[in-house]
């Protein structure tokens, strides 16, 4: 067992990530619209930041010693919504709103609307050169918070993306840790297919980073990831987390086509649009008295 983290509280974080999963379900079905694979898939990694990981007060949002949190790929958002709701910025029901006329909860995160929330994000490989001037700014001045930036595999196909990962390994950005969620999908099909990102490691390491490969899934993996990364003081660090897309319910994981749809307007081949969204809530539920029953 980790030095960093307990098995009592290893229980605790995956219980929060199937809650938080659930709630983005009933989010999406509620909004009628919005992405369900992504989400679903970095349920663990955000429930470890704000339940773990994050130096934070979801009581004072604006905290000027906070550490950053910056979601680059922004169209996951539900997931930010449903995991800073169960951590106490907001009321859990407030997440019902999604995407309504008035809401806080834009589709895509507005840094002015919701008190939490550090940048505006949309146009996809932007995140990690807003993370990577936060950083530098944080050293410019003293500051001891750290900036963590979450991106997707496939907005790696943009070039401004890799301007940042330059700009950071040649300012020697210890402070800033970048996460990329390697769940091999975009959404028009699989991210080698369109275009290729191996040797992803690699590349990152060309250019002056300290790269680790984790479970995505696994709290204990990903919370040790960030630990080290606390520990390399010549160089940012990017943590790649493998996941699966659709984490959580069988009947979609690894499926592309649920990239960018909410349960009801989803794929009919294996669930009736009827049924997916009570088929999925029931998965994730009866996973919820797995998870009690596998640290008993």
């Amino acid at each position: 067992m980790s030095n960093y983290i307990t098995e009592e509280k290893i229980k605790e974080l995956e219980l929060a990530a199937n809650k938080v999963r659930q709630t983005i379900i009933e989010m999406l079905v509620a909004a009628g619209s919005g992405h369900t694979a992504g989400p679903l898939g970095m349920a663990d990694v955000f429930t470890a930041f704000y339940f773990h990981i994050l130096n934070h007060d979801p009581k004072k949002p604006d905290w000027e010693e906070r550490d950053r949190l910056i979601l680059s790929n922004g169209h996951i958002v539900p997931v930010r919504y449903a995991t800073m709701a169960h951590a106490g910025y907001f009321p859990v029901e407030e997440c019902l709103t999604l995407r309504k006329f008035h809401t806080r909860l834009q589709g895509h995160p507005e840094r002015e609307r919701l008190p939490g929330v550090e940048s505006v994000s949309g146009p996809l490989g932007s995140g990690l050169g807003q993370a990577a001037g936060m950083a530098y700014a944080a050293r410019m001045d003293g500051k001891k918070f750290r900036t963590y930036c979450l991106m997707s595999d496939g907005e790696h196909d943009t070039g401004n993306i890799w301007e940042s990962v330059m700009f950071a390994g040649k300012y020697k950005l210890a402070n800033l840790t970048g996460v990329i969620d390697r769940n091999n999908i975009q959404i028009d099909g699989v991210t080698e297919d369109i275009m290729p990102l191996e040797n992803l490691r690699g590349k990152y390491e060309a250019f002056n980073w300290h790269v680790l490969e984790v479970d995505g899934h696994n709290m204990e993996a990903i919370v040790n990831a960030v630990e080290e990364a606390k520990a390399i003081y010549e160089k940012p660090t990017v943590i790649i987390a493998h996941t699966i897309p659709g984490k959580g319910i069988p009947e979609i994981e690894f499926d592309f086509r649920w990239h960018g749809i909410p349960p009801g307007k989803g794929p009919t081949d294996k669930i009736p649009a009827t049924e997916q969204a009570k088929h999925f809530l029931h998965d994730l539920r009866t996973m919820q008295g797995k998870i009690k029953s596998e640290h008993q």
